[in-house]
Parts: structure tokens; C-alpha cells; sequence
């Protein structure tokens, strides 16, 4: 295998800017004669680099528009898609991460128009993602093989969130923008956002924008508890209603300046970000619990007896605090991000498209109970992105691509569970597309990555890690008809360990665990006869979906396979209460399930739909994964009467009886979810009113998906009745 040079990468990706932006074909054509409307490629993700009908064709997709997030009262991204077919959110709090098909981070990836986000998301659930759905145009989600493109180890899936922080377009009016206002009844929520672009001269565009959101504690159906004292129910905090700590205040502001030609754009955006919200259940009390071996002790709690899963059961000691004693715990996070986006057609000679994308970014959040910070986290670094897209050769079109980044994590203070982590990150790939007849339509990619992870100044003196992996992809379109199709999908891909699950030592109070990373003891911890031998993770994963796009009926319906060998998880060694030791091992797994989605128009103005997904994901020894979440069924309504439109939702959720003994999970209850969403278009065709309802049945339910359902039983959020309007100018 060829080593990992950091130098040869670097120079090969500044050669490339470079004979980018040296073109002479950037030059600038009349500005009058280019179309006011963003780029086609920004339109769609175009995903094989090659024409849109292609693309949509052979690697199947969602789309989430900026109207549909508005509506859906979405406070994070994860909420803003949680609806489609395979997609959930891990819940924690006020934030959440995607989870599509059981899968969440690091084998999700979140990418800021096709560039990283450079956050501390991958590292734990109560990190929020630093990006805000109130001025996203829109989101796309990517499933399965097709995700090569963005990296190996996004075996899960793709969520990439569109702004327009740099214009792509001249503004037709010479300026054009939108204001953004909206509430809500659950957690009183206050959201306002506004954006312009105005043009500067012929070819400049100046765009900027900002956002303010402000929700409290959002309320939940108190738990029914019978056969149980009043004084009881209060000590326990079950008369409550508003969940502690899950409250939300968040402020973020861009600006960005952008040179437009006929045939492109090239622009620079910066972009700050502050968020302070609650961690709920976040507590302490274990934090000088240390292991022995594969044991964890506590001054004053016992030895836990179970040293492996399925030993004897956990050992119990005494009560902590209830609720209503706990202290304030909450996360102050400011970000600080540049971007560089570059987008040309026909730059030279056999090159059909040029795309480039690259930022820096310093991140930083401080976890504090009350005013003390108790733990700090920073991750620094930058991202590029380069895409050529060649001339077709005949029926064959394609993108070749390079991908480089490096960054900087560091933890300080009491939950700093990982060492100064200096990561480097390149990856090469390439992805074709061949159109053989009308019938049938090929594509095939591979990927190459080389990764490095260097601890900096660790007192244990942890290893340098050093990795090759490499994928591969290919899928087949079978026109049965001019609106019906059959795909076929096949993909082998690698990940390699993400730092975490190397060099992890220490407790992690939000997933109540002390984590022990893949290198032996004594480096990091689990006694020494749960060492094991590491290796990069190997996914093979087939999918089959049929779709049908045109007509009063249009569905899509899918299932796929995803075997895992060597798959990295957090194996339970010893609990004490629910305070558990973990140590990152390897074993192989399989995920299987399928999603359906379907559609009848009635009339011109009554359509309804049904949707289901189901995922099930186990160990080679048939034991049940952890957070799998459980089956969901549901059926719609969409009307539509001149300048007014709605919908009406349901859906179960039916009950989690495949849970994991050695997690220490629980059967989960299934609920009924009822939502519905009304909006009104004014004459000015420019000003829309909605309003929106969710959880009208009012259920109180968790999320197994969840570390919040077994951790903190935190329910989700009652029924909510949210309002505003949104206006385009």
C-alpha cells in the first residue's frame, strides 16, 4: 500500500486551486446576458458529477425544502428530516444528530454544501451540530452506496445542508432576500431570521444574514404513576411538565462577498455562531469512578459483579439526587468559520465543470454546572474540496475528486477523555456514469483515504495511527418504463477508526459511561485480557429499490443489506447503577431493512400517502445491537385550494422488542404521533403564513434511539401549536 504523505497531499490539492483559478477560461462574459437563478448543480446534489436527470435516476435521494423546515418547527437538523423514510433523530435535549437506517455518527456525515462541519458532533450526542435550519434553502439526504463520494465511512448516510451564505447568481431585482419569524407553544419559542443579497456593480454580489432563537424548557405530559404516594410523585419530579436543562438559545450571523460570471462564481462567506442549551440528567456523581481491570470502583459505591455482557446482574448501591435536586448543566458553544466556495463550466479543455469548496473553522464549547465550567472543547482546523468534472466521452460522464483535511481536537478538564488529537484526512476518488441504452444505465466509483491520527503532549504516550482505506461502488438503472425504474446498488466500503474510539480514557457523563478506547491496556483501559487486535472497518452493502416518478401514483420502495466486518462499538464491561465502563471492540454485524413511500392523487387538489421503514441490526453471535429505533407505519393527507395548503399526518411507532440485555436496555412502549401543518400564501405572492401542530394526541414517549430514553428517561416533547410566516423579496 502507498504510505500516507501529508506534504504530496497538500501540494496536489494547492496545484489543483491553483490551476483553477489560473484559467483563463473564468474570464467574465456580459453579466446582462446570465440568468438570474442559482447554478443547476446546487439545484440538486448531483451525486455522479454528471447531468441532473442521470443523478437523480441512479442514486436515490430526499429533499427537504426550506418552506417544509420552516413548518415543521425545526430547532435542529435532525428534526428538520426526521420525517423521511429510514431517518431519525438521536435525540438529547434541546439538541439532537441524524440517524438514518440505525446508523449515526461518525458513519453519518453532515456536510455544509458538500464541505465538512468541523464541530464536536461525531464525539458525543449532546454536542450540538453547528448548523441553522431557520435560513437553510434546503437539506439533502443521501442513503447508501452512493455516499462514496463524501467518504468511505459514511456507511449510514449523507445529510448536506444548502444556505446561501455566498450568492451563486445575480439578484434579478438587484437585491433579493427573505425575513423569517416564528413561535411555539411547547417551549415558548421566539425565531426570528433575515438574509439580502444585493448586487455591487456587474458582477459583485454582497449577501448577509443573521438568526436568533430562544426556547425554554419545553413541556411533556406529566408521568402517570399509580399505586404511589403524593409525597413520592413530587420527591421523583413526576409532577413536572417542563423537562429540566432542555432549554435552547442560539445566535448566528454570516456575510459573504461573491464575484459572479456567466459561466460561474467565486465567493468567501464568514460566518459566528453562539449557542448556549441545557444537558439534561447531566450529572457528576460518577466522575471519580475509575476502572480496575474490567472493573470500575467508586469511592463510596461497590464493586459492580458483572465483568462482561450477560454476567450476573449490575450491582446496586444507593440513590443519587431526584430531578428536582439536580444542578443546572449546560453547554456554551461559539464558532468561528470561513468558507471558500468556487463553482465554473467549461474551464479548459475536456473539462465540463469545475467545483471547489474548502473552510476553516475554530470551534470551541465550554460544558459548565451553573457557572463553573467543568469541561472544554476545541476542534480547529480546515476542510477542502475539489471536483473536476470531465467532458463526456461518448455516453460516459464522470467526476474525479480530492478531498483534504486536518484538524486540531482537544479536550480540557474534568471530562477530558481523549488526549490533543491532531487529525490529517485525504481521500481521492473518482465516480462514472454510463448511459448503454435507453433501458439501462450504469455507474461504478472507487475511493482511496489515507488517514493519520497524532496525539499531542499526552502524558501516556499513545501511538501515532496510521491507515489506508479503500471503496467501491457500482449500480445499475433498469428503465421498465419512462417513469418506472429498478436500481440495483452494490458498494464495498472501509472506515477507518475515528479518533475516539482509539485513544478514548475517561468518563463520558453525558452517555453516563467510563470509555476505554481500541489501543490495549494499560494505554487506555479494560484489563488486559480485553485486549484485542484492531483493523479498519469493511462494509458491504447491496440495495434494490423500485420507483416509480410520474403520474397520479408515485412511490418508491426499497430494502438493502449492510454486512459489517470488524464493526466498532462500545462493548459494557462492569456497571455501577446505571454508570457503565466501556471498552471499543470489533465484531462483525449485519443491518437489514426496508423503507416505502407512496402516493395517490385523488384530484387536482387531494392527494394522500402511507410511508413505513424498518431496520434490524445484530451481532454475528445474533445478540441485538443498542439504540436500534423500532419500526414506524404512517399514512398522510395533502390539500391544496388556491393560495392555501395543508396536511395531516400519523404515524406508530410500534413497540422496541429487540433491545440489547448487555446495554442495559428495556422493552420500549410504542405511540401514536399526529401532526398537521396549514399555510397561506398572500396575493403579493410573496408573504407565507403557516401554522403548524405536532403531537396533538399529546403522548408522553421516549426515543430508544436515544441515550436520553435509558439514561435520563427524558420524554420528547409534548403537543406543540407553532406559528410565523415568512417573507421574499
Amino acid at each position: 500500500m502507498t504510505p500516507y504523505n501529508p506534504q504530496i497531499a497538500r501540494a496536489v490539492s494547492q496545484a489543483l486551486l491553483g490551476l483553477a483559478l489560473a484559467s483563463p477560461a473564468l474570464a467574465a462574459e456580459d453579466p446582462e446576458q446570465r440568468r438570474s437563478r442559482p447554478l443547476k448543480t446546487l439545484d440538486t446534489l448531483n451525486v455522479n458529477g454528471v447531468a441532473e436527470d442521470a443523478s437523480k435516476i441512479a442514486s436515490p435521494y430526499d429533499i427537504v425544502s426550506r418552506d417544509r423546515i420552516l413548518s415543521r418547527d425545526a430547532a435542529t437538523l435532525a428534526e428538520a428530516i426526521a420525517h423521511l423514510p429510514g431517518v431519525r433523530a438521536e435525540n438529547f435535549g434541546a439538541v439532537s444528530r441524524p440517524m438514518i437506517r440505525g446508523q449515526t455518527a461518525p458513519r453519518v456525515k453532515v456536510l455544509s454544501d458538500s464541505s465538512s462541519i468541523i464541530d464536536a458532533s461525531e464525539i458525543s450526542p449532546d454536542h450540538a451540530i453547528t448548523v441553522d435550519p431557520l435560513l437553510t434553502s434546503r437539506v439533502e439526504v443521501l442513503r447508501g452506496p452512493a455516499t462514496l463520494r463524501y467518504g468511505g465511512g459514511a456507511v449510514g448516510g449523507v445529510v448536506n445542508v444548502l444556505d446561501d451564505k455566498i450568492p451563486t447568481h445575480l439578484p434579478a431585482n438587484g437585491s433579493e432576500g427573505q425575513l423569517v419569524i416564528r413561535g411555539n407553544s411547547v417551549a415558548r419559542e421566539k425565531a426570528f431570521g433575515a438574509a439580502i443579497s444585493t448586487q455591487l456593480g456587474n458582477r459583485w454580489v454582497l449577501h448577509a444574514e443573521g438568526s436568533s432563537l430562544d426556547r425554554d424548557d419545553y413541556r411533556a405530559p406529566k408521568l402517570v404513576a399509580p399505586a404511589m404516594s403524593a409525597k413520592t410523585y413530587r420527591e421523583l419530579g413526576f409532577d413536572k411538565s417542563h423537562i429540566a436543562d432542555t432549554f435552547l438559545k442560539s445566535k448566528n450571523g454570516s456575510v459573504g462577498l461573491s464575484w459572479v460570471t456567466d459561466n460561474g462564481y467565486l465567493g468567501l462567506a464568514y460566518s459566528y455562531r453562539e449557542d448556549d442549551y441545557g444537558i439534561p440528567g447531566h450529572s457528576h456523581a460518577y466522575e471519580k469512578c475509575a476502572p480496575r481491570g474490567s472493573r470500575l470502583f467508586c469511592a463510596g459505591h461497590h464493586f459492580d459483579v458483572g465483568t462482561h455482557p450477560g454476567g450476573p446482574a449490575p450491582a446496586h448501591t444507593h440513590e443519587h439526587s431526584s430531578p428536582g435536586q439536580s444542578h443546572k448543566a449546560w453547554i456554551d458553544l461559539s464558532s468561528k468559520r470561513v468558507d471558500l466556495r468556487g463553482e465554473f463550466s467549461d474551464p479548459l479543455p475536456g473539462i465540463a465543470q469545475i467545483r471547489f469548496r474548502a473552510n476553516h473553522t475554530d470551534y470551541r464549547h465550554d460544558e459548565l454546572e451553573g457557572e463553573t465550567i467543568a469541561t472544554t472543547f476545541t476542534n480547529k482546523g480546515y476542510d477542502s474540496r475539489l471536483e473536476l468534472e470531465h467532458a463526456p466521452f461518448g455516453n460516459l460522464t464522470g467526476v474525479i475528486g480530492l478531498q483534504h483535511s486536518d484538524t486540531r481536537l482537544a479536550t480540557q478538564g474534568a471530562e477530558a477523555f481523549l488526549p490533543t488529537i491532531d487529525t490529517v484526512s485525504t481521500g481521492v476518488f473518482l465516480v462514472e456514469h454510463y448511459r448503454l441504452n435507453e433501458q439501462w444505465h450504469l455507474e461504478f466509483g472507487g475511493r482511496r483515504e489515507w488517514l493519520k491520527h497524532t496525539p499531542r503532549q499526552d502524558p501516556r504516550g499513545r501511538p501515532e495511527f496510521k491507515g489506508t482505506a479503500t471503496s467501491f461502488s457500482a449500480s445499475a438503472v433498469w428503465a421498465l418504463a419512462p417513469d418506472l425504474s429498478l436500481t440495483f446498488l452494490a458498494a464495498r466500503s472501509q472506515r477507518l477508526p475515528h479518533a475516539q474510539e482509539m485513544y478514548a480514557r475517561g468518563p463520558h457523563m453525558a452517555t453516563s459511561t467510563y470509555e476505554c478506547g481500541l489501543l490495549p491496556d494499560p494505554l487506555t483501559c479494560g484489563g488486559l485480557h480485553n485486549n484485542a487486535r484492531y483493523d479498519k472497518e469493511t462494509s458491504r452493502n447491496y440495495e434494490i429499490v423500485l420507483r416509480k416518478t410520474v403520474g397520479n401514483l408515485d412511490f418508491s420502495a426499497g430494502a438493502y443489506l449492510n454486512q459489517v466486518e470488524n464493526y466498532i462499538y462500545a462493548r459494557p464491561l462492569a456497571w455501577i447503577d446505571s454508570f457503565t465502563l466501556i471498552k471499543y471492540r470489533q465484531d462483525d454485524v449485519k443491518f437489514h431493512g426496508f423503507e416505502a413511500d407512496v402516493n395517490y392523487r385523488l384530484s387536482e387538489n387531494l392527494s394522500v400517502g402511507a410511508f413505513v421503514d424498518q431496520v434490524r441490526a445484530r451481532f454475528s453471535s445474533g445478540a441485538e445491537l443498542p439504540r436500534i429505533p423500532p419500526s414506524r407505519i404512517g399514512a398522510r393527507a395533502r390539500w391544496e385550494q388556491g393560495a392555501f395548503s395543508g396536511e395531516v399526518a400519523f404515524y406508530h411507532v410500534v413497540p422496541q422488542r429487540r433491545f440489547s440485555i448487555s446495554h442495559k436496555e428495556n422493552r420500549s412502549a410504542g405511540y401514536d404521533v399526529l401532526d398537521f401543518s396549514l399555510s397561506y400564501t398572500l396575493g403579493d405572492d410573496r408573504t407565507r403564513l403557516f401554522l403548524s401542530g405536532n403531537n396533538l394526541l399529546n403522548e408522553r414517549y421516549y426515543n430508544h434511539a436515544s441515550f436520553m430514553a435509558t439514561s435520563a428517561k427524558t420524554p420528547l416533547p409534548g403537543r406543540n401549536f407553532s406559528a410565523g410566516l415568512s417573507y421574499r423579496f
